[in-house]
Protein backbone atom coordinates (compact mmCIF):
# COMPACT_ATOMS: atom_id res chain seq x y z
CA UNK A 1 0.00 0.00 0.00
CA UNK A 2 2.86 2.25 0.79
CA UNK A 3 4.08 1.20 -2.34
CA UNK A 4 1.62 2.35 -4.19
CA UNK A 5 1.33 5.81 -2.72
CA UNK A 6 4.19 6.44 -3.06
CA UNK A 7 4.37 5.30 -7.18
CA UNK A 8 0.94 7.50 -7.37
CA UNK A 9 2.02 10.78 -5.77
CA UNK A 10 5.19 10.70 -7.40
CA UNK A 11 3.29 9.98 -10.77
CA UNK A 12 0.91 13.10 -10.32
CA UNK A 13 4.28 15.18 -9.31
CA UNK A 14 5.39 14.32 -12.92
CA UNK A 15 1.76 15.05 -14.63
CA UNK A 16 1.56 18.51 -12.94
CA UNK A 17 5.67 19.41 -13.90
CA UNK A 18 4.92 17.99 -17.15
CA UNK A 19 1.39 19.23 -17.57
CA UNK A 20 2.06 23.08 -16.80
CA UNK A 21 3.09 25.45 -19.13
CA UNK A 22 4.30 27.78 -16.30
CA UNK A 23 6.38 25.11 -15.20
CA UNK A 24 8.23 24.25 -18.66
CA UNK A 25 9.06 27.85 -19.11
CA UNK A 26 10.84 28.23 -15.66
CA UNK A 27 8.01 30.85 -14.84
CA UNK A 28 7.44 31.95 -11.39
CA UNK A 29 3.98 32.77 -9.80
CA UNK A 30 3.83 36.66 -9.25
CA UNK A 31 3.14 36.07 -5.51
CA UNK A 32 6.45 34.01 -4.47
CA UNK A 33 5.86 31.63 -0.92
CA UNK A 34 8.00 33.49 1.65
CA UNK A 35 9.36 30.58 2.60
CA UNK A 36 11.17 29.64 -0.81
CA UNK A 37 14.56 30.54 -1.67
CA UNK A 38 14.65 34.06 -3.08
CA UNK A 39 15.81 35.49 -6.35
CA UNK A 40 19.31 37.82 -6.41
CA UNK A 41 20.73 37.49 -9.44
CA UNK A 42 18.71 36.51 -12.76
CA UNK A 43 21.85 36.01 -14.76
CA UNK A 44 23.29 33.46 -12.47
CA UNK A 45 20.00 31.75 -11.40
CA UNK A 46 21.15 32.81 -7.82
CA UNK A 47 18.67 32.64 -5.22
CA UNK A 48 18.93 32.84 -1.21
CA UNK A 49 17.25 29.92 0.73
CA UNK A 50 18.55 31.22 4.03
CA UNK A 51 20.45 33.51 5.49
CA UNK A 52 23.49 31.34 5.22
CA UNK A 53 22.77 29.31 1.77
CA UNK A 54 22.52 30.04 -1.22
CA UNK A 55 21.82 28.33 -4.82
CA UNK A 56 22.74 29.16 -8.40
CA UNK A 57 24.09 28.03 -11.78
CA UNK A 58 27.27 28.04 -12.69
CA UNK A 59 29.05 31.21 -11.91
CA UNK A 60 32.04 33.27 -13.99
CA UNK A 61 34.38 35.69 -13.07
CA UNK A 62 32.19 38.31 -12.96
CA UNK A 63 29.87 37.06 -10.39
CA UNK A 64 32.99 37.23 -7.46
CA UNK A 65 32.19 40.66 -6.68
CA UNK A 66 29.00 40.06 -5.68
CA UNK A 67 29.73 36.86 -3.79
CA UNK A 68 32.40 39.11 -1.99
CA UNK A 69 28.88 41.42 -1.37
CA UNK A 70 27.40 38.29 0.00
CA UNK A 71 30.23 37.00 2.22
CA UNK A 72 30.32 33.95 0.55
CA UNK A 73 32.95 31.90 2.37
CA UNK A 74 32.33 28.31 0.41
CA UNK A 75 31.83 27.53 -2.81
CA UNK A 76 30.17 23.78 -3.00
CA UNK A 77 30.20 22.44 -6.67
CA UNK A 78 28.30 19.47 -7.81
CA UNK A 79 30.50 19.77 -11.06
CA UNK A 80 33.04 17.50 -12.53
CA UNK A 81 35.22 20.23 -13.05
CA UNK A 82 36.68 22.51 -10.57
CA UNK A 83 35.61 26.22 -9.71
CA UNK A 84 39.20 27.52 -10.33
CA UNK A 85 38.74 28.22 -13.39
CA UNK A 86 37.09 31.26 -12.46
CA UNK A 87 37.31 31.43 -8.63
CA UNK A 88 40.80 32.29 -7.08
CA UNK A 89 39.46 34.60 -4.41
CA UNK A 90 41.36 34.21 -0.92
CA UNK A 91 39.35 33.44 1.76
CA UNK A 92 36.53 31.75 -0.88
CA UNK A 93 37.04 27.85 0.47
CA UNK A 94 36.03 25.38 -2.83
CA UNK A 95 34.68 22.21 -2.19
CA UNK A 96 33.89 19.91 -5.21
CA UNK A 97 31.40 17.08 -5.25
CA UNK A 98 30.38 15.85 -8.28
CA UNK A 99 27.05 13.80 -8.58
CA UNK A 100 24.82 12.51 -11.01
CA UNK A 101 20.96 12.70 -10.12
CA UNK A 102 20.19 9.75 -12.39
CA UNK A 103 22.48 8.11 -10.40
CA UNK A 104 22.04 9.48 -7.47
CA UNK A 105 22.01 7.92 -4.02
CA UNK A 106 21.97 8.12 -0.18
CA UNK A 107 25.72 8.93 0.31
CA UNK A 108 25.60 11.22 -2.59
CA UNK A 109 23.08 13.19 -0.53
CA UNK A 110 24.40 13.10 2.84
CA UNK A 111 27.78 14.32 1.79
CA UNK A 112 25.96 17.31 0.03
CA UNK A 113 24.03 17.48 3.13
CA UNK A 114 27.26 17.36 5.74
CA UNK A 115 29.54 19.61 3.34
CA UNK A 116 26.71 22.19 3.60
CA UNK A 117 26.36 22.30 7.34
CA UNK A 118 29.74 22.36 7.91
CA UNK A 119 30.56 24.86 5.74
CA UNK A 120 27.81 26.97 7.40
CA UNK A 121 28.80 26.71 10.81
CA UNK A 122 31.84 29.34 9.00
CA UNK A 123 29.65 31.80 7.32
CA UNK A 124 27.43 32.16 3.95
CA UNK A 125 27.52 28.68 1.13
CA UNK A 126 26.83 29.07 -2.29
CA UNK A 127 25.88 25.70 -3.92
CA UNK A 128 25.84 25.24 -7.73
CA UNK A 129 25.77 23.02 -10.58
CA UNK A 130 25.70 24.15 -14.29
CA UNK A 131 22.03 25.12 -14.83
CA UNK A 132 21.10 25.33 -10.86
CA UNK A 133 18.38 23.31 -11.13
CA UNK A 134 18.30 20.11 -11.04
CA UNK A 135 21.89 18.72 -9.20
CA UNK A 136 21.40 21.71 -6.77
CA UNK A 137 17.96 21.52 -7.41
CA UNK A 138 17.94 18.17 -5.64
CA UNK A 139 20.14 18.45 -3.00
CA UNK A 140 18.23 22.06 -2.31
CA UNK A 141 15.25 19.78 -1.95
CA UNK A 142 16.84 17.19 0.68
CA UNK A 143 18.27 20.35 2.58
CA UNK A 144 14.67 21.57 3.54
CA UNK A 145 13.54 18.11 4.30
CA UNK A 146 16.16 16.12 6.22
CA UNK A 147 17.55 19.65 7.95
CA UNK A 148 14.83 21.87 7.99
CA UNK A 149 11.88 19.27 8.52
CA UNK A 150 9.59 20.35 4.96
CA UNK A 151 7.76 17.92 3.82
CA UNK A 152 8.65 16.19 0.79
CA UNK A 153 5.65 17.74 -1.13
CA UNK A 154 6.70 21.65 -0.13
CA UNK A 155 9.87 20.59 -0.95
CA UNK A 156 9.01 19.27 -4.35
CA UNK A 157 7.35 22.48 -5.51
CA UNK A 158 9.41 24.90 -4.58
CA UNK A 159 12.11 22.85 -6.74
CA UNK A 160 9.45 22.34 -9.76
CA UNK A 161 7.91 25.21 -9.60
CA UNK A 162 10.25 28.08 -7.86
CA UNK A 163 11.47 29.02 -11.69
CA UNK A 164 15.09 27.17 -11.36
CA UNK A 165 14.54 25.52 -14.97
CA UNK A 166 13.27 23.89 -17.36
CA UNK A 167 10.61 21.14 -15.27
CA UNK A 168 11.83 17.99 -17.66
CA UNK A 169 15.05 18.28 -15.62
CA UNK A 170 13.36 17.73 -12.14
CA UNK A 171 11.89 14.03 -12.92
CA UNK A 172 15.42 12.03 -11.43
CA UNK A 173 15.09 14.06 -8.76
CA UNK A 174 11.43 13.71 -8.28
CA UNK A 175 12.14 9.50 -8.19
CA UNK A 176 14.64 9.75 -5.69
CA UNK A 177 13.06 12.60 -2.98
CA UNK A 178 9.80 10.19 -3.52
CA UNK A 179 11.71 6.81 -2.37
CA UNK A 180 14.33 8.78 0.29
CA UNK A 181 13.37 7.19 3.61
CA UNK A 182 13.85 11.12 4.96
CA UNK A 183 14.30 9.27 8.93
CA UNK A 184 16.96 7.00 8.24
CA UNK A 185 18.40 10.00 6.50
CA UNK A 186 18.24 12.49 9.62
CA UNK A 187 19.83 9.24 11.69
CA UNK A 188 22.78 9.15 9.26
CA UNK A 189 23.49 12.78 9.07
CA UNK A 190 23.82 13.03 12.55
CA UNK A 191 25.63 9.61 13.22
CA UNK A 192 28.79 10.67 10.71
CA UNK A 193 27.32 7.45 8.79
CA UNK A 194 28.36 7.69 4.72
CA UNK A 195 24.95 5.80 3.97
CA UNK A 196 21.68 4.62 5.44
CA UNK A 197 22.71 0.90 4.12
CA UNK A 198 25.50 -1.08 5.93
CA UNK A 199 25.73 -2.66 2.85
CA UNK A 200 26.23 0.55 1.27
CA UNK A 201 29.92 1.12 -1.14
CA UNK A 202 31.37 3.80 1.45
CA UNK A 203 30.03 1.71 4.76
CA UNK A 204 31.90 -1.87 3.57
CA UNK A 205 34.99 0.73 2.66
CA UNK A 206 34.71 2.04 6.33
CA UNK A 207 34.61 -1.58 7.81
CA UNK A 208 37.27 -3.13 5.60
CA UNK A 209 39.10 -0.12 6.56
CA UNK A 210 38.71 -0.11 10.61
CA UNK A 211 39.27 -4.09 10.59
CA UNK A 212 42.59 -3.79 9.38
CA UNK A 213 44.05 -1.12 10.92
CA UNK A 214 46.96 -1.62 12.79
CA UNK A 215 46.51 -1.43 16.63
CA UNK A 216 49.61 -0.09 18.69
CA UNK A 217 51.18 -3.11 20.56
CA UNK A 218 50.16 -3.66 24.24
CA UNK A 219 53.07 -3.59 26.33
CA UNK A 220 51.60 -5.59 28.88
CA UNK A 221 51.06 -8.46 26.13
CA UNK A 222 54.18 -9.77 25.95
CA UNK A 223 54.77 -9.84 29.52
CA UNK A 224 54.63 -13.94 30.55
CA UNK A 225 51.86 -14.91 32.41
CA UNK A 226 52.57 -16.72 36.05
Amino acid sequence: MLKLCFHSLFSLALLVILADPAAQAGEVAETRPAEWAQPVEKDYNLYQMSPTLYRSSLPDGGAVPLLTKLRIGTVITFLPQSDKRWLSTPGIEQVQLPYRTNHVDDSDILRALRAVQAAEAKGPVLMHCKHGSDRTGLVAAMYRVVVQGWSKEDALNEMTEGGFGDSHHFKDGVRYMMQADVDKLRVALANGDCSTSVFALCSLESWVNSTTTTRPLDPQALVPAR
